[in-house]
């Protein structure tokens, strides 16, 4: 096996976890083996059986169809913080890459200032201000996410702006906004996208971190962070819940690191 070979498995291990994850999120919208939030108080805490794959809570419900309706909400939490993170952070850092001076002064601070404050540090603070729930939960890991992308975005606008390609545009009277969008975010989108990827792993983390602490997603709606709160407190009596919810997060957060790993890889090769 070559080297590029090699180095292609983890990019094909990453997106065969997150297209199987996308499957049995879509799946979940129409069909979950049982109600996610019927509670059987004489089934409590059941190991997995063919009855219950992977076995029951401590409330009775069935852990495979509350992993697989919270699927539903670290997709759309993952998405929708990423698609705000993306939509400010590019705006702000093509602003300040391509036009600079003073523009790039203030939104260079702005980031900067953001970037001082640990990520769930800003998250959390976000949330005391605005209240729990999974539409604040996505504003808050939405606004985490600025700087990134408004960072790599600047970096990349600052090289592109200096290449003849772009120079000539400008000479032949081109307008901004048609140099950006046209001619620097095509050659620059390599490494936008890496930052999407690990984003959205980040966001994933992120909300599960919160809804574990109580901040994120609220009852009833099921969240994988808020299962492991739940689940600690019987991880020697019924290791499994705590253990195959646990693994969902790492699944998810894995093919997207491994996704942005390969993305990576083949933007170096590129170069």
């Amino acid at each position: 096996m070559n080297l590029k070979k090699a180095k292609s498995i983890p990019f094909y291990i990453g997106v065969g976890l997150i297209v199987f994850l996308l499957l049995v999120m879509i799946i979940s919208i129409f069909y979950t083996p049982y109600d996610p939030n019927a509670m059987d108080s004489a089934n409590r805490l059941a190991a997995p059986s063919m009855e219950h794959l992977f076995g029951t809570d401590n409330f009775g419900r069935d852990i495979l169809s509350r992993i697989m309706e919270g699927s539903q909400t670290a997709f759309i939490i993952g998405i929708s913080s990423v698609t705000i993170g993306f939509i400010f952070g590019f705006l702000f850092g093509a602003i300040a890459g391509y036009f600079g001076g003073w523009f790039d002064e203030v939104i260079s601070r702005f980031i900067d200032a953001m970037l001082a404050f640990p990520g769930i540090l800003l998250a959390i603070m976000l949330i005391a201000v605005f209240n729990t729930g999974m539409t604040n939960t996505i504003i808050a890991l939405g606004i985490m996410s600025i700087p990134s992308f408004a960072r790599i975005t600047r970096s990349s606008f600052i090289q592109y702006k200096e290449y003849d390609f772009v120079k000539a545009s400008i000479a032949k009277g081109a307008g901004s906004f048609r140099i950006i969008f046209q001619h620097i975010l095509p050659n620059a989108i390599s490494p936008i996208l890496v930052a999407v990827a690990l984003s959205f792993s980040g966001a994933v983390l992120s909300e599960s971190g919160l809804s574990y602490l109580g901040l994120g997603v609220q009852p009833p709606d099921p969240s994988w962070g808020r299962m492991l709160k739940e689940a600690q407190a019987y991880i020697a009596s019924a290791p499994w819940y705590v253990i195959l919810t646990g693994l969902a997060i790492t699944f998810l957060v894995l093919g997207f690191n491994l996704l942005a790993d390969g993305l990576r890889d083949k933007q170096d090769r590129k170069a």
